[in-house]
């Protein structure tokens, strides 16, 4: 995994030196350190001149990809109820921001994961609306308590198409990077979608 951290590190490089503001996290995921996370995130993108719509928006997407790793990553301790392992990036570029998530997947979920993510970055805005109403009403619980609407969320908020990339880490599991990015403005088709 620290060939992966090196090179996502290695890419934020010349973003990290003009703007300074992307927050990098490797490390123990659990909803302690999401919470905390997740406030100073918040707290440094309020500090900037950013319309509250924006930046709700942000925080929004930010909490849903945080609550992906703790919650369906694969990297889970039964003894302690706890995600192992997670990355968490968010940072700014010049007319967006961005949040990147790296946790370690089962091969056995990949080819379904991929397969939903392909489905959601070809759905036009009011298909993923029609996703998340009904996700809302058939979905059900899994068994980290998901109902499948966190994917679908970040895709309509985004209002842009979701990079991932699933990495080969050791028998058996991969580490699947999620890259989001959301525009400072969006196009018409997205404005109705709170």
């Amino acid at each position: 995994m620290d060939n992966i951290i090196y090179f996502i590190k290695s890419t934020l490089t010349n973003e990290i030196a003009s703007s300074g503001f992307p927050l990098i996290y490797k490390g123990e995921m659990n909803h302690q350190i999401m919470r905390s996370f997740a406030f100073m995130a918040n707290r440094k993108i309020s500090e900037m001149n950013v319309p509250t719509a924006i930046r709700k928006r942000v925080f929004h997407i930010m909490i849903e990809c945080l609550q992906n790793i703790t919650k369906h990553s694969d990297d889970y301790d039964e003894k302690e109820k706890q995600v192992g392992n997670g990355l968490f990036i968010v940072g700014k570029e010049r007319d967006s921001f961005y949040i990147v998530t790296g946790n370690l997947v089962s091969n056995a979920k990949m080819g379904v994961l991929e397969d939903r993510l392909l489905k959601l970055n070809s759905a036009t805005p009011s298909q993923l609306k029609q996703l998340f109403l009904d996700q809302m009403i058939k979905g059900e619980l899994n068994e980290k308590g998901g109902a499948g609407l966190g994917l679908i969320d970040i895709a309509r908020k985004s209002g842009r198409k979701l990079y991932y990339h699933f990495v080969p880490f050791e028998k058996g599991r991969h580490f699947f990077i999620l890259a989001v990015s959301i525009p400072f403005e969006l196009s018409e088709d997205f404005l109705d979608i709170e």
